[in-house]
């Protein structure tokens, strides 16, 4: 009950600003147009949740997925930008312009706003990540592997809409780095190996000098997690299930680690945890560690057990402006190079694909090319 309390008042407050900013409020706008306005929302709000339940439930079913995902785009866009159409409002009676005019005006304001940003956020989207260069100097790293090229890629969510194509066109953008490891830190797809084969599927085309690496995130305990762990290893990706591999260039050496996502322990998905000591079992300690983990919410472990460099995706850079507010609550870091130790350092990025609404706004995807640098 408390449950279905929170998500009513959510819902309330998502569809309720926008239908008062835009059809109530102070526009008096003709009784056919305010009854429009009036059942359209009524309407969207009532098929909203069975959508995303059917979409998103255990069953991952596309198609209302697909327009359950596009309406929480569009009513998150038109939520916020409804906020500030009626602070514009006020400062348009604060300049002495009646009503209804400034609120008509405040209403023309946010729709053409949002459907810029929307029509934009989308191009964002589905478009192939630029890349992201980052140098990050590893003072234990080895003068034999000074330069090693680590591609990341994120945060892929392959789901409802079919992006087999933009897979490939991530795959090509990969290879023409040509990187000595390339990791993939979790959430490769929303629904099962069966329903995203296709998708996934250029992953497979991935090249690597030394290393591809993977970990899961905490949507693949929403779909399948270790049907994902299997299905990687068949494209040929290490899946470092709290395990570790050690690439060798000349006489110096890394090790790359990895642990499961920390949602993985309450998932009921057996030998799923998120286990350090077990990834660097049996390691050199004189070795630096790069470790592999979805949430940056996991440094924590990272810097108890000595690792040099955590890569990470998950906070998507927050998605869609000023979703990333909410995000901070959650994460210590939303993007880039941060420090959390002496030794410690944590690379977040802010995705390859989206979840859910197929928006970016003010939140770029990308696939990061992380020079790392002897010390």
């Amino acid at each position: 009950m408390r449950f279905a309390f929170i998500v009513g008042v959510v819902l309330l407050l998502l569809f309720g600003v926008p239908w008062w900013t835009l059809v109530a409020g102070g526009n008096h706008w003709p009784t056919p147009v305010f009854l429009t306005g009036t059942i359209v929302v009524v309407l969207a709000v009532a098929a909203f949740p069975a959508l995303m339940f059917s979409g998103h439930g255990r069953h991952h079913r596309d198609g209302p997925a697909k327009i359950a995902d596009t309406m929480l785009g569009v009513v998150w866009v038109l939520f916020v930008w409804s906020i500030i159409g009626q602070v514009l409002a006020a400062v348009l009676a604060l300049a002495g312009v009646d009503s209804p005019a400034r609120y008509r005006i405040a209403t023309a304001v946010v729709t053409l706003i949002a459907l810029v940003l929307l029509l934009w956020g989308y191009a964002e989207a589905m478009r192939v990540p630029r890349i992201r260069r980052i140098d990050v100097t590893m003072p234990r790293l080895g003068p034999g592997l000074d330069g090693l090229r680590l591609v990341l890629i994120t945060d892929t969510h392959y789901g409802p809409l079919d992006r087999a194509r933009w897979s490939r066109g991530v795959t090509v953008a990969v290879n023409a780095l040509d990187p000595d490891v390339v990791a993939h830190t979790g959430d490769i797809a929303d629904g099962e190996v069966s329903q995203r084969r296709e998708q996934a599927a250029p992953l497979g085309d991935i090249r690597a000098s030394m290393a591809r690496v993977y970990v899961t995130g905490n949507h693949e305990y929403f779909s399948g997690a270790q049907r994902w762990v299997e299905h990687m290893a068949s494209l040929g990706w290490e899946a470092l299930h709290n395990r570790h591999l050690v690439v060798t260039r000349g006489d110096d050496s890394l090790i790359i680690a990895g642990v499961d996502d920390r949602t993985a322990a309450g998932s009921g998905v057996p030998g799923h945890h998120a286990d350090h000591e077990a990834a660097l079992a049996g390691s050199n300690p004189e070795l630096p560690i790069l470790l592999l983990a979805h949430q940056p919410a996991q440094i924590g472990g990272a810097v108890a057990h000595g690792v040099d460099l955590q890569i990470s995706g998950h906070t998507h850079g927050g998605q869609m402006w000023p979703f990333h507010y909410l995000v901070r609550l959650d994460q210590p870091v939303l993007q880039g190079l941060s420090r959390h130790s002496d030794r410690t350092q944590l690379y977040t990025s802010r995705g390859t694909g989206f979840w859910g609404p197929p928006f970016r706004i003010f939140a770029p995807s990308e696939i990061t090319l992380l020079t790392l640098h002897a010390g």
